[in-house]
């Protein structure tokens, strides 16, 4: 951009050559500088870490071993069972959440009952894993007198109430869990789905009709390869990497002596070295961690396209579609009813006191909502919710200010510089939390102290910087050419150009902020690894709490509705930004 005299006026060139993105990007100075708090985050709490674990799972005290660790970890007793039923988790849930939420979307959409089917499958989505894993634990509660599920299943087996089916026993505990995690998930998927239905111009269909095509080309020449292909490869891909972070469910849900039968390399890594970093533990963090880092980058190249992305022209209208036939809205309908059924029984067992809850079903005896009355006037639940509302607010607005700064100038790279640094930025956002922990606690042992809230933060604001930064450099580049001239035009210093851009981003910057926030509040590994006394969320306060599952059941209850109000708050009334900004800011 240059500035000179025209007729003794001062006019501004905009010199953008191509169209491009407008040249919008700050000079070579002010780049280094916006790059630079997330390079040091991602450098010192993740690359470094990396690299520190795959040195360990080689060496012992320094000295090169070569594969001794990773024959020990794989041959250990096991070790092949955990590592089966992990890749049975990454395969087996997300086809059945993918399948499941494309059906439901499909079933919902353009009925009148559609926006309320797809309002509570969102439910579950913004749930904790925890309060997740203590709702099926009630559900699935071995006594049919207080497990619903466990009464239903004895009854349709005919069975004697004392040989009642056990469904989180030896055999049926991963089935169970994988239940859970697909009530959690479905409804994301059916949001993504149903955004690309609507993408999904209604003159392609017409026009494979008017080449004499059915009903199944409709389906795959004008819905699946020019779209929902896509979508799939990517809901299939965020889905996997979800079942990799099943620490929580199997810690809640499973009673310990189930939990080496439901075991998956998540949980092993935890017991086989917590927040330390020995050689067997880092062994099979970097089979972990090669795994998941593999398998998102097949899927990421799988849906790969041109960078930065071409421009979108504002599509007409879109016609009348004809509602989904009456067998698919019953289908959505029913689906919907299930959906509320654990919601119901956590309502419900928390109304109920502790001898209550411990003795008998919820539905024996009348609510009296005691143990609600034993939590509002204690402190110890109300502390930690203020801790992990400081901690959440802290963290989030940290990480939207570090991604915005590193997105901006990231955004108008082009070329192969674009798809490393995009795929550098999805190799760091997936990398499991267990594999780095032992190195993370020492960088906080340099810096700060680990078990303390200070750095408690700085844990959660390294792994969110990745996805955050990720999503706002795609949304940037998505920008049409005349916003980010006007946005350049319009601004004196690069500051004020980011601000504008990052207006024109609202639905991105909505999302990046909703989902950290919600992520920081629900979570219990990271606050289990690097918490403390002075530095207790809210996850690990109510995984304590099932340690006494059964006496308790009712306190945890009311704990974990308590817990849940705010994020189910929060992602329900921004679910059309994130669902938007996601789709803006999805990965390339």
């Amino acid at each position: 951009m240059s500035q000179v005299r025209v007729l003794g006026e001062l006019a501004v060139l905009d010199d953008v050559g191509p169209a491009r993105r407008g040249r919008a990007y700050p000079a070579a100075g002010a780049t280094s500088a916006l790059l630079l708090p997330a390079a040091v985050l991602l450098g010192g709490l993740v690359l470094w870490p990396v690299l520190r674990t795959m040195h360990a799972s080689v060496t012992t005290d320094g000295r090169w071993v070569g594969a001794a660790h990773f024959r020990t970890a794989l041959a250990a007793p096991g070790t092949g069972a955990v590592v089966g039923r992990t890749v049975l988790w990454a395969l087996l849930v997300p086809a059945v959440v993918t399948a499941l939420g494309y059906l439901l979307a499909a079933a919902s959409r353009r009925s009148q009952e559609g926006g309320l089917v797809r309002l509570i499958l969102l439910v579950p989505v913004a749930l904790p894993l925890v309060v997740t894993g203590v709702t099926f634990r009630l559900m699935y509660d071995p006594d049919p007198s207080r497990g619903l599920a466990t009464l239903i299943a004895t009854r349709l087996t005919g069975r004697p109430v004392e040989d009642a089916p056990q469904l989180l026993g030896p055999g049926m505990v991963t089935v169970a869990l994988m239940s859970a995690f697909v009530w959690a998930w479905v409804g994301l998927a059916v949001l993504v789905f149903r955004s690309a239905l609507d993408a999904v111009p209604p003159s392609l269909a017409d026009a494979v009709r008017a080449y004499g095509g059915g009903r199944r080309h409709v389906l795959w020449d004008a819905q699946w390869r020019p779209l929902l292909l896509r979508t799939t490869a990517v809901v299939f891909a965020l889905v996997a990497v979800g079942t990799s972070r099943t620490f929580d469910l199997i810690l809640v849900m499973t009673p310990g002596s189930v939990r080496d039968e439901a075991s998956v390399l998540a949980l092993r890594i935890w017991q086989t070295s917590g927040g330390t970093t020995t050689g067997d533990g880092a062994a099979l963090g970097v089979v972990w961690l090669v795994a998941v880092i593999g398998g998102i980058m097949v899927a990421a190249l799988f849906v790969r396209q041109a960078w930065p992305p071409p421009r979108v022209e504002a599509a007409p209208e879109p016609a009348p579609v004809a509602p989904p036939r009456r067998v698919f809205r019953l289908l959505a309908a029913g689906a919907a009813i299930a959906w509320l059924v654990p919601l119901a029984v956590l309502v419900a067992t928390s109304a109920h006191g502790r001898v209550d809850a411990a003795a008998r079903g919820w539905w024996s005896a009348a609510p009296n909502g005691e143990s609600y009355r034993n939590l509002v006037t204690g402190t110890e639940l109300w502390r930690t919710l203020g801790f992990t509302l400081l901690l959440a607010t802290a963290v989030t607005a940290t990480v939207l200010v570090v991604a915005l700064l590193a997105a901006y100038p990231l955004a108008w790279l082009t070329g192969p510089a674009a798809q490393a640094t995009g795929l550098l930025l999805l190799a760091a956002s997936v990398v499991p939390i267990q594999v780095i922990a032992g190195p993370v606690n020492e960088v906080l042992g340099l810096v700060l102290s680990s078990g303390t809230a200070q750095g408690l933060a700085l844990v959660h604001i390294a792994l969110g910087v990745p996805f955050a930064v990720l999503v706002l450099r795609n949304a940037f580049a998505d920008l049409p050419v005349e916003q980010v001239r006007d946005a350049r035009l319009g601004g004196r210093r690069w500051w004020h150009t980011l601000r504008r851009l990052a207006r024109h981003n609202r639905s991105a910057v909505v999302a990046v902020s909703v989902l950290e926030f919600v992520q920081v509040w629900n979570d219990l590994v990271v606050g289990r690894l690097f918490g403390g006394p002075g530095a207790s969320p809210l996850g690990p306060f109510l995984a304590e709490q099932t340690r006494s599952f059964v006496s308790n059941s009712g306190a945890l209850a009311a704990s974990s509705v308590l817990a849940s109000v705010l994020p189910v708050v929060l992602v329900v009334l921004s679910r059309r930004h994130l669902v938007a900004g996601l789709v803006s800011g999805g990965v390339r």
